[in-house]
């Protein structure tokens, strides 16, 4: 199944309604919630057909997806009582991936950053791979939340 958008010419992108698709995981109580969210963003971009090609290096876009993912949830696990949700946005502009939490306090990098030293490194990997990130107040916590455009998925 193909879709484009009203207007579009071009081969669409199978896999993902024109509207967009938001997925969500409940992850509260859960043991491996950082494995059971791999797995989830995994099938989701597979059923998106995302990333659709890989970058000039062989790396795939979606390592640098899962990866951020990875460190997303783990650092929820460590410094905020675990995560609640996982939640996956897809659009024809890109992917948001929003981390919720009990736990208000708002994340901050590790300063001085030092790259040999163990830990700390959560948030700098996603401040290098992910477009954009930031942190959004929710009602008993917070979201953590990161975005890449759609032209980082699409090979």
């Amino acid at each position: 199944m193909s879709y484009q958008t009203p207007g579009d010419t071009g081969p669409a992108r199978p896999g993902l309604p024109l509207t967009g698709q938001r997925r969500r995981l409940a992850l509260s109580g859960l043991k491996g919630q950082v494995a059971r969210g791999r797995d989830f963003t995994r099938q989701a971009l597979a059923d998106w057909d995302w990333p659709a090609g890989q970058d000039p290096h062989g790396q795939s876009a979606a390592d640098d997806v899962l990866l951020v993912v990875s460190e997303l949830l783990a650092n929820a696990c460590l410094h905020a009582g675990g995560p609640h949700e996982l939640v996956l946005t897809a659009s024809a502009e890109g992917l948001r991936v929003e981390v919720l939490d009990g736990d208000p306090a708002v994340p901050v990098l590790r300063s001085p950053y030092e790259p040999g030293r163990p830990g700390g490194h959560g948030l700098h990997i996603v401040q290098k791979l992910a477009d954009r990130w930031g942190v959004t107040p929710v009602q008993g916590g917070k979201s953590v939340w990161l975005e890449f455009t759609a032209g980082r998925l699409v090979g």
